[in-house]
């Protein structure tokens, strides 16, 4: 079965990649979806707080993701769902299975990943202690609690920071359960500020920093749970034990983007975002193999993740008609100081129209700073910041007038003092 495109993933990044090829002119488009519904995450986040970019009004995961669905319905893109994709070659051939076509081969003159992330677990973060029945990743207890109807427990403590972490401290409690804290290994908060605010401030609940859970208690079930201080090695400090009581532990220690499909493909993977290496449009080291959202590196708002993969989208059908402009030679995008990442990490002047978005994170809490691009000794974009953090993306914008007068082959992007 050949395809023009295909789009690995149902969720907000799939459905608007596929809808903005569809509108680019790509007539022949297959969405396979491994869940029984289209939506992705989004289903199971029933919080208000998407869409104030995107839409200019405040809706619900559900809401937010029905928007697109209904979209791809006008537009006759066609998808399967409960199918799983068992293998991508860097041909672009892809082997699917259901229970309703059975095996499949499809192979794509162009495919979009957009597959998401996954959480980290327990045994990617080696807490010590029993193994009982009642820790969870705070995702697993979303979907139990949001779509499934079960309660998780009833007295919780929440290991780490993250945006998961903070919505289900504020819905455990709405559920009538006590959280006793959330625990943050590091020396600031993984999540979003408003999510600092309305989902512990705003109910009480204690954020400890510079701590982690050292023991876990309990037999059968969680029985409770040994939290300590750590020092600048992030090792527990003895003395500082605080042990609490409660019957379930989450955990929100955060997200990897899910690249085996990657690397199966050979797609090159950047370590520090554990998502592939792309370039201006958002193509992979693999011609043709185009990658969007938290695939390639993880979003704190779903709006952005939207606005991503309508670029993902609009390339691969440029890619398609034949209107990339194909060469080897790149300019690396560098993360320098006080920056963890870039997206792009490279990119090819060429086939830049208007404008180059880089996106990035912070690797600490920055007050009062500048975020700097540079090339060489010339400094292209500088942006003074009240406040940068390690849970929120940040954006640059380079417009044309200024790509036009790079002349090395290296941007670095970096946090400097404002002086």
């Amino acid at each position: 079965m050949k395809r023009e495109l295909v789009v690995i993933g149902g969720g907000p990044a799939g459905l608007a990649a596929a809808i903005e090829a569809k509108n680019n002119g790509v007539k022949d488009i297959l969405v396979i979806e491994r869940d029984k519904e289209l939506g992705g995450i989004l289903q199971q986040c029933i919080h208000n707080g998407f869409g104030l970019h995107e839409f200019k009004e405040e809706l619900t995961g559900p809401e937010y993701a029905q928007r697109f669905i209904n979209q791809m319905m006008e537009l006759g893109i066609e998808y399967k769902l409960d199918t799983m994709v068992l293998h991508m070659d860097n041909s672009k051939k892809l082997q699917l299975i259901n229970t309703v076509d059975g095996y499949m081969e499809v192979e794509a003159e162009a495919i979009i990943m957009a597959m998401g992330c996954r959480e980290r677990t327990r045994g990617a973060i080696s807490i010590p202690g029993d193994r009982p029945a009642g820790v969870f990743t705070a995702g697993a207890a979303q979907r139990f609690i949001n779509m499934e109807g079960y309660m998780v427990g009833k007295k919780v403590v929440i290991l780490g920071s993250g945006d998961i972490g903070l919505i289900m401290a504020r819905r455990m409690t709405l559920e009538g359960a006590k959280v006793e804290a959330v625990v943050e290994l590091m020396p600031f908060s993984g999540g979003l500020t408003r999510n600092i605010v309305q989902c512990l401030e705003d109910y009480d609940i204690p954020l400890l920093l510079s701590h982690t859970v050292t023991n876990i208690k309990g037999k059968e079930r969680v029985e409770g749970i040994t939290v300590a201080k750590v020092d600048a090695n992030r090792r527990p400090i003895p003395g500082t034990e605080i042990n609490y009581d409660c019957d379930t532990l989450l955990l929100s220690v955060g997200l990897i983007p899910e690249n085996e499909l990657s690397r199966t493909a050979k797609i090159d993977i950047d370590q520090r975002t554990s998502g592939p290496i792309v370039n201006e449009l958002m193509e992979t080291s693999v011609p043709g193999i185009f990658a969007c959202g938290n695939v390639v590196h993880v979003h704190d708002l779903v709006d952005f993740v939207s606005a991503e993969s309508r670029r993902a989208g609009k390339a691969a059908a440029k890619y398609i008609s034949g209107n990339v402009k194909q060469s080897d030679v790149y300019k690396k995008v560098k993360a320098d100081f006080g920056v963890s990442y870039t997206v792009p990490q490279k990119i090819r002047l060429e086939n830049i129209d208007d404008k180059l978005e880089i996106f990035m994170r912070v690797n600490n809490v920055y007050r009062d700073v500048k975020l700097e691009v540079k090339d060489g000794d010339q400094t292209l974009v500088s942006l003074t910041k009240k406040h940068l953090a390690p849970g929120e993306m940040e954006k640059i914008i380079l417009p044309k007038k200024i790509l036009d007068k790079i002349i090395g082959d290296e941007l670095k992007v970096s946090i400097a003092e404002v002086k």
